[in-house]
């Protein structure tokens, strides 16, 4: 009979953790990357957050408020202040400058939530779009992000972060695409991808 302590094993046994750890008032959270999970990701932040009772706000910049997505229903059922602006995929729009318009009232109600301070955790989700789309200037979205109230948490999603925004980061997570079910024909998945 073999016991465990006869098994040899790869746990870590030493602590992993840099020495000195302290306190910070709060985080910027980069998720980027061509791999799904990252909107996902900030939407399990927003359910922590609003478990720790915190005041929790979402932007949205491209997805559609028509969508009903189901991390929107869940995030108003929990009073989370949601802010959709986005018309959908920009290759089914019929007008992108309606577009643009609608990201740009959506960074300037994004920028009002982030310096009224009310929040402890703001969303923003695919706001990297609005950049590399070039719809925006880097500097216009930084600036406010690296200004904002020392108690207000971001998160920022969507592919191509831009350099700077990722300068001013406390956390980048990229996300890999190993495999998708898309690429085998397969459509989104109401509850596993909306």
């Amino acid at each position: 009979m073999t016991t465990s302590s006869d098994q040899e094993t790869t746990a870590p046994t030493d602590d992993p953790r840099p020495d000195g750890l302290r306190r910070a008032e709060s985080l910027l959270v980069v998720n980027t990357g061509n791999g799904k999970g990252k909107s996902s990701s900030a939407f399990g932040m927003m359910v922590r957050g609003v478990a720790r009772g915190w005041n929790v706000g979402v932007v949205q910049f491209i997805k559609s408020g028509n969508w009903k997505v189901g991390e929107e229903k869940v995030g108003r059922q929990l009073g989370v202040d949601w802010h959709a602006f986005g018309d959908g995929f920009t290759w089914d729009s019929d007008d992108l400058s309606n577009d643009i318009a609608h990201a740009a009232d959506g960074w300037a109600t994004a920028c009002a939530l982030m310096s009224a301070g009310e929040h402890q955790l703001l969303i923003f989700d695919e706001l990297t779009y609005l950049t590399s789309f070039g719809w925006l200037p880097i500097e216009q979205v930084v600036e406010p992000i690296r200004n904002r109230p020392p108690h207000v948490n971001v998160i920022v999603t969507g592919r191509d972060a831009a350099p700077e925004l990722v300068e001013i980061a406390d956390t980048v997570t990229e996300m890999t695409e190993i495999k998708h079910a898309y690429q085998d024909g397969i459509r989104a998945m109401r509850g596993l991808d909306y």
